[in-house]
């Protein structure tokens, strides 16, 4: 038995056919789907890149505990159990987040692993003297600058040679069995930077300033600089798609499907002009943010071409790559296998899904309808940050010793069997999920009517409550929503 899971990072499955796009070109993705089972009603957890990356390691929910960081020694992983039963696993990556301060522990679990350098604030390349500033859209980064100025071939950008290093890997290890391929690209996220040839490729004839990396702001969405914008991130889905084709090329040479398990997914999605915004961690998450693209080739074909509507979400991946290799769980978990529902349209054995932000508004969906809790208090309290390694979790950066102001120590963790650190967090909520929303997404998918207020509200408000529960949310938690424990 083998797995080859391929994960993308901000991915909008907006922009891909097999989810309705009419106009993005991805014929590898659209190849795969024909011989795979695409999800419909997939959703993120914790949000965004790393603390997703501790959902699919771990099989539970984090964004209650605390935002960014990297593994605890209470973690149990989806690579320990398997390298527990014989599986050898390896990561190819060029997603930088794992090699700076809050990403610890996370490539270290697996047995082997590559990294290809340069993607966004990668500490890659190096000159003394800053690049000089370009006039520009959105924002610029100088460490991007330097990574850019060694882009000289298609071949060089971090994702391209991410998946070439997996073609490679594969090759090195033709013939083998018991593995696990992880491959995980950076790329759609921003910078949406690809050569000039994607982006022209979808009638881009825009001479204004750079514009390839988006702020986390209110745009027109009919302008043409978010026009432009958009055929920037579509020309990145572009090539990302190319060089996963080179991937399944390999595959399907090796002749390994009937075998094999493959998932491809992302972590979360990114707005590009939808609700008159750009980015992604300072919203409400919309569905273009949390419903994610899942698409998942059964060993031999099973069910190729076939669609699934039942509620999963990203912690239901750990459970079910370990059911294919007859590795269960040895500890409590959130997510559920999605065996059944692949191999014989079962029903969902979760029902509903619970994902957000850490300190934003906590959501929950059955996959009729969403339902957004904002903060009851306008100073978000009280929230906490739940940690037990010495570096608590920042993302690149030391957290400086204000992290361990007020902090205490004491088995604040139901499912933990060791004391942490609980520290205050002073984040208020925030102008853009201030206020509690619900949509009916079946029939307003775009999420225009908010039915938050009528008599449906307190079904979902209960079902909040009880799916909160069932995941040891911390008690605060309860409080700062204005829930009833």
């Amino acid at each position: 038995m083998r797995v080859i899971m391929v994960m993308t990072d901000s991915l909008n499955r907006n922009y891909l056919p097999v989810y309705g796009n009419d106009w993005v070109r991805t014929p590898n993705i659209d190849r795969f789907a024909e011989m795979s089972v695409t999800l419909e009603g997939h959703w993120l957890g914790s949000a965004p890149t790393m603390p997703t990356r501790r959902d699919l390691a771990t099989g539970r929910l984090h964004f209650f505990e605390r935002g960014w960081g990297g593994l605890e020694p209470f973690d149990v992983t989806l690579n320990s159990l398997l390298r527990r039963a014989g599986v050898w696993t390896h990561l190819e990556t060029d997603s930088y987040h794992y090699f700076h301060i809050g990403g610890e522990g996370y490539v270290e679990s697996f047995d082997t692993w590559a990294f290809h350098r340069g993607q966004e604030s990668d500490g890659y390349g190096s000159s003394v003297r800053p690049p000089e500033e370009p006039e520009h859209l959105g924002q610029w980064r100088p460490q991007y600058a330097r990574n850019r100025a060694r882009f000289t071939s298609e071949e060089r950008y971090s994702t391209p040679a991410a998946f070439a290093g997996a073609v490679e890997w594969l090759k090195s290890n033709e013939g083998a069995d018991d593995y696990m391929l992880w491959v995980e690209v950076f790329d759609p996220h921003e910078p949406f930077d690809c050569p000039r040839s994607y982006v022209e490729s979808y009638g881009d004839d825009w001479t204004g300033p750079l514009y390839f990396w988006s702020a986390y702001r209110q745009v027109d969405p009919d302008c043409d600089a978010t026009k432009h914008l958009t055929r920037q991130y579509a020309g990145v889905v572009t090539m990302l798609d190319a060089w996963f084709g080179k991937l399944l090329d390999e595959i399907e040479r090796q002749k390994i499907l009937d075998d094999t398990l493959i998932v491809f997914t992302t972590d979360h999605g990114h707005m590009l002009g939808e609700k008159g915004v750009t980015g992604k961690n300072k919203w409400h998450v919309w569905n273009q943010l949390g419903n994610i693209p899942l698409i998942v080739r059964l060993p031999g074909g099973r069910n190729a071409g076939s669609r699934r509507t039942q509620v999963t979400q990203n912690i239901d991946v750990m459970p079910t790559i370990l059911d294919y290799f007859g590795a269960p769980p040895s500890h409590a978990i959130h997510g559920s296998s999605m065996r059944g529902i692949l191999e014989d349209d079962a029903p969902s054995a979760r029902g509903t899904a619970l994902f957000g932000w850490y300190g934003q508004s906590v959501n929950i969906t059955d996959g009729t309808h969403t339902y957004m809790r904002a903060a009851a208090r306008e100073d978000n309290g009280p929230l906490y940050r739940h940690f037990l390694t010495a570096v608590p979790g920042s993302m690149h950066d030391m957290p400086g010793a204000n992290w361990y102001e007020g902090a205490e120590y004491g088995r604040f963790l139901p499912y933990a069997d060791l004391p942490v650190f609980r520290t205050p967090m002073k984040r208020p909520r925030g102008e853009h999920h201030a206020d509690t929303r619900l949509y009916d997404i079946v029939n307003d998918y775009a999420q225009e009517k908010n039915l938050a207020g009528s008599e449906l509200e307190a079904k979902y408000e209960r079902m909040l409550i009880d799916a909160m529960k069932a995941v040891d949310a911390p008690p605060s938690q309860f409080e700062r929503l204005g829930l009833q424990s």
